[in-house]
């Protein structure tokens, strides 16, 4: 089982992406944009620096639902490897079965 507070500071990274997410794309877009003067996209840049580093999407890690853990996660499930495979010994996801030939 992961720290509760590494649990948790993800949780936070989650809620200041989501604030802003907008903002952020809205700058993205000046920045992409080859209209822009070269000014505004400096300014943009300025602007997109001064945001809380923990605001950017890449910085979020995907933890397991159950455990917390970081590595050995799959995306389609949420679930580290271990528990993933222990819900499909159980026949808990459905369409999923232990591979022999």
């Amino acid at each position: 089982m992961a720290k509760t507070n590494m649990i948790e500071r993800e949780k936070k990274r989650a809620k200041l992406v989501a604030k802003y997410a907008a903002k952020r794309q809205k700058l993205r877009e000046i920045i992409a944009d080859p209209s822009a003067s070269y000014e505004d996209k400096q300014a943009a840049v300025v602007q997109m620096q001064k945001q809380p580093r923990d605001a950017s999407y890449t910085r979020q890690v995907r933890r397991c639902k159950l455990t917390g853990r970081t590595r050995g996660v799959y995306r389609k499930f949420g679930l580290g490897r271990h528990k993933l495979r222990e819900a499909a010994m159980r026949g808990e996801v459905p369409g999923l079965k232990k591979a022999s030939w």
